[in-house]
């Protein structure tokens, strides 16, 4: 986008920290792109990136075949932040040492800075950061001064400030070192000479600019889940071009109770968008018929899905661009920042070629899903839909064990809505990063009233996480989830039974299916 004249380059050498130090930088207001640490320093070059910063990595830099970069980076002038395995590397390509160590350190680690250098400056002289590596730096490159030290590791931090070089053994980007997010302003704004240009409010204004530009008076289809990503997606191109855009919701019936209704009613009544609803839950239920393994439900509803919207989309005649929500870790997620690797069943559900567009418009393509919601904000989406928590593009499906019906539907649906309402009224929607119901399967002997049930079971699932790869159950008080189960058993037909779900991811799963 147009503000992107101030772009930090953040080379990933493997780390897994390597998305969590861009979602940092962006929010420092700082555009920055992750990509290959074998990317050339002619491309750097040619980018005019304001900074560099290398990740950390899995690596030792003495083993054989370790990732380096070029060497041709030292020699660009351009400021660089090593990180980790990245503060090795840099050590060592510019003619330090690199040992294994005897003492490993990991975790929460006290380190002692020296608050004269460039990227302590204003910090706290002694702090807590976040350590995780079995190597050191034994020995200084020419130029170089320590700048912090920890009891296991005496470069805990160095600097070059003549040649703008700075690496720290720590990591800065997450929330267990203390100050980090000011080593990493110090390093955009005082060495890079940043200015906190990237904004959400601007880069709405200059998407919907370039949308303008680049579709014309041309047409185009977006398939509308409701979701965060294609809901963002389908507004900015609906700001562009208006009634230009036809956005396809293909209600596969296995939404949460009412979603149908609210997603078309702030589509079509807010925003005024030309939107086709597609009500198919009978012809997904038949497909779905007698299915009980999960793969299965999965590949039917993601194939029907597929079939629903091309016949739709066949009905409209010639468009010429097709509209995704396709996001900035869809772009990464190769694992290894090599940006040309791009999800090819993102959102809707992997479209045939043979549907034929001219182009396809991705206008999230450089955000992340925090980002997203903050575009999403912007452009005036309702909470509900913008704060949308995960859901899976099955749906429901995958959270009724066993084959679907339309009674399991009916069942789940009033226990999810019953959970989120408690959640809402009692603030935990916004303390539990996901939370739903799950018809478990089950059945099992109850009392109701004067009389012998023997009914289905409902599980509670509610986790906290920050990045869904790990993620810990929720402490719910124990009056809500009397609320909830009393609420349910009462107001739920064929239900007798409700359990809370209190298994970690590993080694669960967030989701039973």
């Amino acid at each position: 986008m147009e503000l992107k004249n101030e772009t930090v380059l953040i080379m990933d050498f493997g780390g897994q920290y390597s998305q969590l130090i861009a979602r940092r930088v962006r929010e420092c207001n700082v555009y920055c792109e992750l990509r290959s640490y074998k990317i050339s320093a002619d491309e750097i070059k040619k980018n005019k990136y304001k900074g560099i910063i290398f990740s950390g990595g899995p690596n030792s830099t003495y083993e054989e075949n370790a990732p380096v970069c070029d060497p041709e980076i030292f020699r660009l002038g351009i400021p660089v932040l090593g990180i980790c395995y990245g503060a090795q590397l840099m050590a060592q390509s510019l003619g330090g040492k690199v040992k294994s160590s005897e003492a490993k350190e990991y975790g929460k680690t006290e380190i002692e800075c020296n608050t004269s250098s460039l990227i302590f400056h204003s910090a706290s002289a002694k702090t807590v950061c976040w350590m995780s590596h079995t190597d050191y730096i034994s020995e200084l490159p020419h130029g170089f001064k320590t700048t912090a030290i920890s009891d296991g590791c005496p470069v805990a931090a160095m600097e070059d400030i003549k040649r703008h070089f700075y690496a720290l053994q720590f990591h800065p980007e997450v929330q267990h070192t203390q100050e980090g997010m000011l080593y990493l302003k110090n390093f955009l704004y005082n060495a890079c000479g940043c200015t906190a240009e990237w904004k959400m409010s601007s880069f709405v204004e200059n998407t919907v600019k370039e949308l303008k530009k680049k579709i014309g008076s041309k047409k185009v289809l977006c398939a509308l889940s409701g979701g965060v990503d294609s809901s963002v997606a389908a507004l900015l191109v609906h700001k562009a071009v208006g009634k230009q855009l036809t956005c396809i919701f293909v209600d596969h019936g296995l939404l949460r109770k009412d979603e149908g209704d609210q997603v078309e009613s702030v589509f079509r009544k807010q925003f005024d968008m030309n939107l086709i609803r597609v009500n198919a839950q009978d012809r997904f239920l038949s497909k779905l018929k007698g299915v009980s393994e999960p793969e299965k439900k999965r590949k039917i509803i993601g194939e029907e899905f597929i079939r629903v919207f091309e016949d739709e989309s066949k009905k409209l005649g010639a468009i010429e661009f097709l509209c995704q929500g396709t996001i900035y870790p869809d772009v990464v997620e190769s694992g290894t920042g090599e940006a040309a690797v791009i999800k090819s069943h993102h959102n809707v559900g992997g479209l045939p070629e043979d549907v034929g567009f001219e182009g396809i418009i991705e206008p999230l393509r450089d955000l992340f899903k925090d980002e997203v919601r903050k575009a999403g904000t912007e452009l005036g989406i309702p909470d509900f839909l913008v704060q949308r928590q995960p859901f899976p593009g099955p749906g429901l499906a995958i959270r009724i064990m066993g084959d679907v019906t339309e009674e399991k539907l009916d069942i789940l649906k009033d226990a999810d809505a019953i959970m989120r309402e408690e959640f809402a009224a009692n603030g935990l929607d916004k303390k539990a990063d996901q939370y739903f119901a799950v018809l478990t399967g089950i059945k099992s002997v109850g009392v109701m009233g004067d009389g012998r049930t023997y009914d289905n079971t409902i599980a509670l699932r509610a986790v906290t996480t920050s990045d869904f790869m790990t993620a810990d159950w929720a402490r719910i008080p124990y009056d809500v989830l009397e609320r909830i189960s009393n609420r349910i058993i009462n107001e739920v037909k064929n239900v007798n039974r409700v359990v809370y779900d209190i298994t970690s991811k590993p080694p669960a799963t967030i989701e039973w299916e």
